[in-house]
């Protein structure tokens, strides 16, 4: 089984910014899909923002503009930057992967469901 552990959650003021990280167990090479997805208490799991390895990305409309994904060379590390953060923005951060498949997915409606490799989360609780 592949292993993901979050980290970089934590709590921050309105217009702050967190870097998000997820250390995957093993490289999937060139056939992937990574994303980042976010839930709090009572609501669906919901897409942040994906990339696979041709190099799409994907962001929801929710981020544009603020939030950055990335991977480093060796394909084991996924970030999140994100930058003027809101209080919505608070919530569960949540990395997955998966073999190849566009980065759209990730921020598909029940996008969640294309993947099954999920780490345990990384809180982040923005103040206003």
């Amino acid at each position: 089984p592949v292993h993901l552990v979050e980290s970089g959650g934590g709590s921050v003021q309105a217009g702050g910014s967190l870097r998000l990280s997820c250390t995957i167990s093993v490289s999937f090479g060139n056939d992937y899909c990574m994303g980042w997805f976010r839930q709090t208490p009572g609501k669906e799991r919901e897409g942040v923002a994906g990339i696979d390895s041709n190099g799409g990305t994907s962001y929801a409309d929710f981020v544009k503009g603020r939030f950055t994904v990335s991977v480093d060379s060796a394909k084991t590390t996924l970030y999140l930057q994100m930058n003027n953060l809101k209080p919505e923005d608070t919530a569960m951060y949540y990395c997955a992967v998966e073999g190849f498949r566009p980065a759209k997915v990730v921020v598909a409606v029940n996008g969640e469901n294309a993947f099954g490799d999920w780490g345990q989360g990384t809180q982040v609780t923005v103040s206003s």
